[in-house]
């Protein structure tokens, strides 16, 4: 379909509803889901409950700054889940090594980083983070050191929400919600109309800005 068409498209209100219980399901917002479904009148789609519940346990434990409890929790749902997602599994491995250090247990942090993430630097694709990571160590507050970013966060809720994803593929659910699928076609068509027309007739796609109206 020519992107110049979307915005004649009608979507209706059950279509809508759809896409937002998926988005809260993936999520692990099953009480706004349940709530959701019992004002709409929508129906739930089966899901596993027990790993849903996991999700939610895990992603929490990260935002609470309790990375170990969710590395192993992640475990507790396949050995293989992290080993095969090195990336991920160094990822909460350094955000405990950054609690330690925030709570001035830096010989603690030590013991673990010399047994955790040194043989992460036997690969080339980790030893810049690493190198960051361990750079905290020389501030007193490491939150007004240059690597302020592994603290923020943010950067703890896009690593619960990579780990989420993973526990989803794992469990062969899809990774990614309808939603999320949406905004990226949108943000490509408007991309496209953009390099056709002009950015003047056509502004980058703002999800921001879109939803201030």
């Amino acid at each position: 379909m020519d992107p110049r068409q979307f915005e004649h498209i009608v979507v209706n209100d059950n279509d809508i509803h759809s896409i937002v219980m998926s988005y809260l399901l993936h999520n692990c917002f099953d009480e706004t889901a349940d709530s959701l479904a019992s004002t709409t009148g929508i129906h739930q789609p089966a899901i596993d409950r027990d790993n849903m519940e996991r999700r939610k346990q895990i992603m929490h434990f990260i935002l609470e700054k309790k990375a170990l409890k969710a590395f192993e929790l992640t475990e507790q749902l396949g050995q293989e889940l992290l080993e095969k997602n090195k990336d991920l599994q160094f990822d909460l491995l350094c955000l405990h090594f950054v609690e330690l250090v925030c709570d001035r247990k830096c010989k603690e942090a030590l013991e673990f980083a010399k047994t955790s993430l040194a043989p992460f630097g036997n690969f080339q694709k980790y030893v810049g983070k690493l190198e960051d990571v361990m750079a905290l160590l020389a501030y007193e507050d490491p939150e007004k050191s240059p690597m302020f970013y592994l603290l923020s966060s943010e950067y703890r809720q896009q690593v619960a929400d990579n780990l989420n994803r993973t526990i989803l593929e794992h469990a062969n659910h899809p990774s990614y919600t309808p939603m999320e699928r949406l905004l990226q076609q949108v943000t490509v068509a408007r991309q496209y109309l953009t390099e056709e027309n002009g950015k003047d007739a056509f502004p980058p796609f703002s999800l921001k800005d879109y939803v201030k109206g």
